[in-house]
């Protein structure tokens, strides 16, 4: 197992995950151009949920039930987020998210606004290192403490400046994608902070995956 030191390292790579993870979207998209457009959708959308294991799905639906059952307490949803039960918030806030994220993908194709594909991913996992730098962690111990308490705080804000900037060359979309995702996120984050007082692995995962979708239905509209 790697080191906490190590864990704090590594989240000056997650935009770099995400990049790639975009590329080879990007690439498969293009691979696929022969194939109808909604079976192109869903094969992205299978291979994307795959290459990360569906581990922020399993945030967001950890959220989604503790957000409805935690009835607006701190203790009682930080309880249910560690229950790894599924009830019907989590189920139905993953069949909506993948719903909109497979429609959104679909239109990309269709209109040939591929960048998006590399925007999404790429973005979601700048926003995750910019999470744990601007908030607090809400739960003591475990891996995402380590994560939190050895971030590698002089260079974060360089990491993610050029990243932003690397955005905003590939002209209106990846403009349009970075104030879409910003937004999302300051809601997200103000959110967790009310709730929580901070922010968990879950939360994390689930910001990922809001931000992945309200950038690619912004792309696509």
């Amino acid at each position: 197992m790697p080191t906490p030191l190590q864990f704090g390292r590594a989240t000056l790579f997650y935009p770099l995950v995400g990049l790639l993870i975009g590329a080879v979207l990007l690439g498969l998209g293009e691979l696929l151009g022969g194939v109808h457009l909604l079976l192109q959708g869903a094969l992205l959308l299978a291979v994307w949920v795959a290459i990360s294991g569906a581990l922020h799905l399993d945030g967001l639906a950890d959220t989604a039930d503790a957000w409805i059952g935690g009835l607006g307490d701190r203790e009682r949803t930080l309880a249910i987020m560690k229950d790894p039960r599924c009830g019907p918030a989590a189920v139905v806030t993953l069949v909506v998210v993948l719903l909109l994220k497979f429609a959104a993908i679909t239109a990309i194709l269709g209109s040939h606004q591929h960048w998006a594909l590399l925007l999404a991913p790429w973005l979601a996992r700048c926003a995750l290192p910019l999470l744990f730098f601007t908030t607090g962690y809400a739960r003591r111990g475990g891996l995402g403490q380590a994560l939190a308490d050895h971030l590698p705080r002089d260079a974060m804000p360089w990491v993610l400046a050029g990243n932003a900037a690397l955005m905003v060359l590939l002209g209106l979309s990846g403009m349009l994608a970075l104030a879409v995702a910003l937004v999302a996120f300051v809601w997200l984050r103000s959110r967790f902070i009310a709730r929580l007082g901070g922010t968990t692995g879950d939360t994390a995962g689930a910001m990922v995956e809001l931000i992945e979708c309200a950038v690619l239905v912004a792309l696509a509209l």
